[in-house]
């Protein structure tokens, strides 16, 4: 009887010691949804699928924060992902099971995508439905589904983004699920990506800026998770990165502004730049040090525009309508032209700044 039992007791302390124990449970079961509008979605997914084929060169795994890339990220989405034919694996709602599910149910079906972005977990950490070490498991069972149906695509295993406005017990639940699936990592198949810090302030509170409910991404939450994956994202699938693409450009950050002078001279001052999604906001630097405000700022992405008004002294008002486009560099050079109108005249004049 000893004897018997031995290799069971050693493999269930293995399982222990390495964290990812393997042993079937709720989180790495495949289990399908009941809800309608669940089937519904899963039946869109697959068709997806089966329309990308082999042209699709990424797929998002995950639940309703990869969804929303259909919401808030849309328009991130549409620069940075649809170029590559990229598609959209993610249901509301879903836990570990679910997906494992899917995956085996038509989800995979015509693909051979370079790269799969994977970020599931959070619905599994409600409450005590399930443990830590289950979860793993879960995202373990998801990871080796991948590799096995889908072997020479790289795998982005996103750690579980923070959610909860204030530290708190499901917040850390969600860091001990890190703690032990970023080993699945081995840096050949499985890429181990992990930017949860960006959503967090140094006072450890979520601003609602990035997850207007602590848990949902608005599209500036959704511009880090871009900006988080890219370079890892186009090592993998090689060509332009999005960040050098005139498409996907994100003016956000420090900026030397070069005009003519009055006497043709160059003048240059500060500019910083915000950009998420569309919009644009920002402010310039004068010579006298007043800063004046980015009005109506909005890029399509290969172009953008923005207004700026100065008070004159004598009451009037100027008005700089500026547009401009990627140039030189790419990702830190822009050029445009400037509409100056005063008095009821206008002139046209060519100005470039670079990212500082």
């Amino acid at each position: 009887m000893r004897l018997t039992s031995t290799p069971i007791v050693l493999a269930t302390l293995w399982a222990i010691a390495s964290g990812i124990s393997g042993l079937a449970h709720s989180a790495n079961e495949p289990a399908p949804r009941t809800e309608e509008w669940w089937k519904k979605r899963q039946e869109l997914l697959n068709q997806r699928a089966e329309e990308a084929g082999e042209k699709a060169e990424i797929i998002f795994i995950g639940d309703s924060i990869t969804q929303g890339w259909e919401g808030e990220g849309k328009d991130i989405w549409a620069k940075t992902y649809a170029p590559r034919n990229a598609v959209n694996l993610g249901i509301g709602g879903d836990r570990t099971q679910h997906v494992l599910w899917r995956l085996a149910n038509g989800n995979l079906k015509g693909l051979k995508p370079k790269a799969a972005v994977v970020m599931i977990g959070t619905n599994n950490s409600n409450g005590d439905d399930n443990s830590v070490e289950q979860i793993a498991d879960g995202v373990k069972a998801i990871v080796d589904k991948l590799r096995s149906s889908l072997p020479d695509t790289k795998i982005l295993l996103l750690a579980i983004f923070p959610r909860s406005e204030n530290p708190s017990v499901q917040r850390g639940k969600v860091l001990q699920v890190n703690q032990v699936i970023q080993k699945l990592a081995d840096n050949r198949s499985v890429f181990w990506i992990d930017f949860g810090s960006k959503f967090v302030t140094a006072e450890a509170l979520i601003p609602r800026d990035l997850m207007p409910d602590y848990l949902h991404l608005s599209p500036a939450g959704y511009q880090i998770w871009a900006d988080s994956i890219e370079p890892t994202l186009t090592d993998i699938i090689g060509g332009k990165t999005a960040a050098n693409s005139a498409t996907s450009q994100n003016l956000t950050g420090k900026w030397t502004f070069t005009i003519p002078g009055p006497g043709g001279e160059p003048v240059s001052m500060k500019m910083i730049l915000e950009q998420s999604g569309e919009h644009i906001s920002g402010k310039f630097e004068r010579p006298d040090g007043n800063w004046l405000n980015v009005e109506s700022g909005k890029s399509n992405g290969a172009e953008f525009s923005w207004t700026v008004k100065r008070d004159r002294t004598d009451g009037s008002v100027m008005t700089y309508q500026m547009k401009g486009k990627w140039a030189g560099n790419p990702g830190n050079q822009i050029s445009g032209e400037v509409v100056t109108i005063m008095d009821g005249s206008s002139v046209t004049s060519g100005w470039t700044a670079k990212r500082d």
